[in-house]
């Protein structure tokens, strides 16, 4: 639990949401310019407070329809089990499964040399981003805000083809020993080349050197090229979480 505890609270640093409130222990997260799934959910964080749920989940159900946003509920390690089984009593089903995974960063056999130095521009990544088909062209506002909002050091990976333009990005977060991967994307017309090996060598190099001592990073668990990918480097589970949403269509509770 102390790792989850941790690892739960550098993802909120490192991908931070536009509105955060909390309803007892529950963080809800609320970001309408961009669609992310982590960044438009409640967040139980405390095994214990499965409080008055009906009430707390229809609150924040309007919240979310006040924003035009359909509500989620994401269930960690601390999500309260008696808030797991009334979900499921009122019809939410799970629509997402994804692995946390970390790696030992001082043992990791990685080059001396750094192939891609970190920019800190964040509109020339998210140029780059919508470039190679990473984000739609609508969130381009809200990924600005919510990369303009990151506070711990962070630098902005973008490998450059001299024919096809940007073909992978690659966001890494290091907050004191961790370092985060995020918005990791490789151009289809760029992948199998060994672009995306290149590039987080790179970002995982960058972080040791600024004196990260673990990574971390979160992939959706039937994603096996990813995993495969990740594997090679050393990373393995250490949990995972869920998302639920309502069965009913337009509905959040």
């Amino acid at each position: 639990m102390p790792l989850v505890r941790r690892l739960e609270a550098v993802g909120f640093r490192a991908w931070p949401a536009a509105s955060v409130v909390y309803d007892g222990s529950w963080q809800v997260r609320l970001t309408p310019g961009h669609p992310s799934k982590r960044l438009n959910c409640i967040v139980p964080l405390d095994p214990s407070d499965h409080r008055d749920m009906d009430r707390r989940l229809d609150k924040a159900a309007a919240k979310f329809a006040a924003e035009g946003c359909r509500l989620l509920v994401r269930e960690t390690p601390l999500a309260p089990v008696p808030m797991l089984e009334h979900l499921d009593r009122i019809g939410w089903r799970v629509c997402e499964t994804v692995d946390v995974l970390t790696a030992d960063l001082v043992g990791m056999e990685l080059p001396d040399t750094l192939d891609y130095l970190p920019s800190h521009d964040v509109n020339r990544f998210v140029e780059a981003s919508l470039s190679i088909g990473a984000e739609d062209p609508t969130h381009r506002d809200g990924l600005c805000q919510i990369l303009s909002g990151i506070r711990p050091n962070s630098g902005f990976f973008i490998k450059q083809d001299r024919n096809l333009g940007s073909v992978a990005t690659l966001l890494c977060v290091q907050d004191n020993d961790l370092a985060g991967i995020m918005s990791f994307a490789v151009a289809e017309s760029a992948r199998r080349a060994g672009i995306g090996t290149e590039i987080l060598t790179a970002a995982l190099r960058w972080a040791r050197i600024s004196g990260a001592r673990t990574a971390w990073l979160q992939v959706v668990s039937d994603n096996l090229p990813a995993l495969a990918l990740y594997e090679k480097f050393g990373f393995r589970r250490a949990y995972q979480y869920r998302y639920w949403r309502s069965a009913k269509e337009g509905s959040g509770a």
